[in-house]
């Protein structure tokens, strides 16, 4: 699921096929928001129940 879980309305699903609740917009969301601010967002995973990490880069500003 990992290349697919910025896609709009992606949900993953458990063992017996059922998603935890949501729309399934999240991610797509933060991505978009991340993205028109010059920043971009990555996830990785270990592999299955392993867990994810996302982490959002935004560029420096200076005042």
């Amino acid at each position: 699921m990992l290349p697919r879980i910025f896609d709009i309305f992606v949900q993953c699903r458990d063992e017996e096929g059922r998603s935890r609740g949501g729309l399934g917009i999240g991610l797509n969301l933060v991505k978009r928001l991340v993205e028109l601010h010059g920043g971009r967002v990555l996830a990785a995973s270990s592999g299955l129940g392993r867990g994810t990490e996302v982490t959002v880069e935004l560029p420096l500003t200076s005042a």
